[in-house]
């Protein structure tokens, strides 16, 4: 494993799964592109954002309104016609719900909850623009048979499969069932979000269907983890439902399968800049469907 300390082609920024050896290259876009000003997070948060990659919003929902997502989340789940959409992913090997993908499209309700200022404002604070859904879904992580998310970089995959060309987008996965230090809740490497960790092997045609359940290709090397685990350390996230964490889209996380009796829920939108819309693939054969990497760029108001 190499470390690159030059600046990638300006074609392709951060060029991954194209070589047969991983490299780490330094980020070259800002973290954080607006100001204190310009919405409700304070000036120390988001010097806090621009040098760990997250931040955390301990009640961002009041505790009727989790219920009332609950009752949306059960529902989704316990309906034939969503449970048949490919927008629904199930566990590997059995039809426990994994995640249901453009949830903001399906559902009314939560199509609220990402409009709501207290979400997309901030959203538009650190990207300093008007923005665009890119990603929405909803994971389900049930008691006893919850699988795993291994350690990734969310931007590998949208550069890579579709074609967002630089680091301006945001996620927020919002709590809707406490989060344990026992039930898969969600780790981060601190700092990470500067390193780019470039991924080998090729992309196959619609490797998105494999993915969605248990990512392979486009998931770190050993080595260039341990590096940045030691550099950075681990963060991993606790609290109630309702709370929530926004992360850079290069901040290198992941979290543990859930053997407990406690299920984890979580709802997940990704909010990138409509000044850095996708385009073709850097290192796929063809775009993902829209309901995993959209291509309508209409801001969200």
């Amino acid at each position: 494993m190499s470390v690159i300390e030059t600046h990638p082609s300006i074609d392709d920024a951060y060029p991954t799964r194209k070589c047969g050896e991983a490299a780490l290259l330094y980020r070259q876009d800002p973290v954080v592109y607006g100001s204190a000003g310009d919405g409700p997070i304070d000036a120390a948060t988001l010097e806090g954002y621009d040098a760990d990659g997250y931040l955390t919003v301990d009640r961002l929902l009041e505790p009727e309104e989790v219920e009332t997502y609950r009752a949306e989340l059960r529902r989704l789940a316990s309906d034939p016609r969503i449970l048949a959409d490919e927008r629904t992913v199930t566990e590997r090997g059995t039809d426990e719900v994994r995640s249901i993908f453009e949830v903001h499209r399906i559902s009314e309700v939560f199509a609220e909850l990402v409009r709501d200022e207290r979400v997309v404002g901030r959203a538009r604070q650190i990207l300093g623009s008007d923005v665009y859904v890119h990603q929405s879904r909803v994971n389900y992580k049930p008691g006893f048979t919850g699988k795993d998310f291994y350690w990734h970089s969310d931007f590998e995959t949208w550069h890579a499969e579709d074609g967002m060309p630089r680091m301006r987008a945001v996620s927020i996965s919002i709590a809707l069932t406490e989060n344990h230090v026992h039930n898969g809740a969600l780790m981060i490497m601190p700092g990470s979000h500067r390193t780019f960790v470039t991924c080998v092997g090729e992309t196959p045609e619609e490797h998105y269907r494999e993915s969605l359940k248990s990512q392979e290709i486009g998931t770190p090397d050993q080595g260039s983890l341990s590096i940045l685990a030691d550099k950075h350390g681990i963060e991993l996230f606790t609290g109630p439902a309702g709370s929530a964490t926004m992360f850079d889209c290069n901040c290198m996380h992941g979290s543990n399968g859930n053997i407990t009796p406690f299920p984890r829920s979580n709802v997940f939108v990704v909010f990138n800049s409509v000044e850095n819309v996708c385009g073709e693939p850097f290192s796929a054969p063809s775009p993902r469907p829209s309901f995993i990497g959209a291509r309508d760029f209409t801001p969200v108001r």
